[in-house]
């Protein structure tokens, strides 16, 4: 009879171990799953993190100075404008500039857009910002999507 006794003692003790063995395990099973889940989805984020293309590797398209009428009424207010195209690299720029056809139009296009310009617009810095964007994007659409990273601008008058 001293065994059921025994027995009836143990029970407890097995019964207090699995009871906290348990929320152990949970938790390391959560912590685990949870951390693995984070490792498994970032890892996508940062081998899609495009590589940045340092500014001495970019590449750069001058362009023969823009004189245009402006299109303010009366005809009497022109723009002088020197700018030049940075391309997201060299090879980049070298197909654009070695394309007399690419160059010709890109430089049409820029033409266009400057003449649509109003004197009023230009001599603030949001014209200018906005002149900026609106060059990239068109000359971006002209060179079958090159990316231009940025639009320098050397000379820049506005005759009243």
């Amino acid at each position: 009879m001293s065994s059921p006794d025994l027995q009836l003692s143990a029970d407890p003790v097995r019964k207090k171990r699995k009871g906290k063995l348990l929320p152990m395990l949970l938790a390391l099973l959560v912590l685990g799953g949870g951390g693995g889940a984070y490792w498994w989805l970032n890892r996508g984020l940062v081998e899609a993190a495009p590589k940045v293309t340092p500014l001495a590797e970019r590449g750069l398209i001058a362009f023969e100075p823009f004189m245009v009428n402006l299109s303010d009424g009366g005809g009497t207010r022109f723009l002088k404008v020197s700018l030049q195209l940075v391309m997201e690299n060299e090879a980049a720029a070298a197909k654009v500039g070695g394309s007399p056809v690419v160059l010709s139009r890109v430089r049409s296009d820029i033409l266009e857009l400057l003449t649509e310009q109003t004197a009023a617009s230009l001599v603030t810095p949001e014209g200018k910002q906005s002149l900026k964007s609106a060059i990239k994007a068109r000359v971006t659409d002209a060179v079958e999507q090159k990316q231009v990273i940025d639009v320098l601008f050397s000379e820049f008058v506005v005759q009243f």
